[in-house]
């Protein structure tokens, strides 16, 4: 089974993180987002992933040099230009030569997802493509389905108006395509696959649907990539995504409170710090006596200093004893 992987955008929720760090790149629980999601591909059945790139390839070439990650194949497609999700699962499919049922995923999606139970659906239903769904409390931001009891999706709404909703289940970032569904984008345009692609598919009544509760996040954002975090080494997910939240090569002083943190390799923390909820990834330091509560952390902390709710980039250094809340540093740009 083969798959495109969408990995091209400029990750611009999670600034000031992907300003050193392609999103997909960012770690959770130690290992990349995107290694723990071609985890999930190969546990159901994938094994070669395209990687539809447009933003920066380099750090991915550097990142797996014998193109494997996961013990799946890798395939390279950088985009010339951006073509939007549409455009780039197109682009990436002929680039590969893929001519046959393959799975999309998001590259900014974790899930447990058992997908070969998706792919194994979408075949039984004689479908053209298949989406994952999952339910949320807010489906406005998200495209929401509404289906038949079968799986037959009735409507596709794009981002729908708060309160609008037909049904709490959204597009959840896994889908099985044919072939087919490649030659119904346009070339030499943006397409967007969710709202020209599927519309189409659904006026067709060849786009179908499978619903679970599987554990699922979508970690653009820096409070749910800290979440996404904090669910591996709090056992909130499938056995085999747990991870222990101190890396071996953290150093750690003496009369540290430390409490559903991630700690990278190299990161040290000072004597007395109290560090809880946070993420601290690689070149990240912490001052004695420092306080940090629900941030995520690339840069220096210093001694006493008092961070809450911040995002703090790689090489910012935090003054010692000063105090921070609900920032990021350095701001993004608008």
């Amino acid at each position: 089974m083969r798959s495109v992987v969408l990995v091209g955008g400029f990750g611009t929720r999670l600034r000031p993180l992907t300003l050193s760090v392609p999103k997909p790149m960012l770690p959770v629980g130690h290992i990349a987002i995107i290694e723990r999601l071609i985890e999930n591909l190969v546990r159901g059945g994938v094994t070669d992933v395209t990687l539809a790139l447009g933003f920066r390839p380099e750090p991915f070439l550097q990142a797996f040099p014998d193109g494997t990650c996961a013990g799946a194949q890798l395939t390279y497609a950088v985009e010339p230009e951006p073509l939007d999700t549409g455009g780039a699962i197109r682009f990436a499919a002929l680039f590969a030569g893929i001519d046959s049922t393959f799975v999309v995923a998001n590259g900014d999606v974790l899930t447990d997802l058992d997908v070969g139970a998706l792919v194994q659906f979408h075949r039984n239903s004689g479908a053209e493509a298949t989406l994952h769904l999952t339910p949320v409390e807010d489906p406005s931001a998200f495209g929401v389905v509404d289906q038949e009891s079968s799986g037959i999706v009735r409507r596709f709404i794009e981002k729908p108006p708060p309160g609008t909703s037909p049904s709490n289940l959204i597009n959840a970032g896994t889908y099985v395509f044919e072939s087919s569904v490649i030659a119904r984008i346009p070339d030499g345009r943006k397409v967007s696959v969710e709202r020209e692609i599927f519309p189409a598919l659904v006026a067709d009544q060849t786009l179908w649907a499978m619903a679970t509760n599987d554990y699922w996040i979508d970690t653009g954002q820096p409070d749910l990539y800290l979440k996404a975090n904090l669910d591996v080494i709090t056992q909130r997910r499938a056995e085999h995504n747990w991870a222990h939240g101190v890396a071996e090569g953290a150093v750690i002083g003496t009369g540290v409170a430390l409490s559903d943190t991630v700690v990278a390799d190299g990161v040290s923390i000072g004597d007395g710090a109290d560090v809880s909820d946070s993420v601290l990834l690689a070149g990240a330091s912490v001052g004695p006596g420092a306080h940090v509560r629900h941030s995520v952390v690339m840069g220096h902390i210093g001694a006493r200093a008092v961070i809450s709710n911040c995002v703090i980039g790689a090489g910012v250094e935090i003054a010692d004893g000063t105090h921070h809340a609900d920032e990021r540093i350095p701001a993004p740009s608008a």
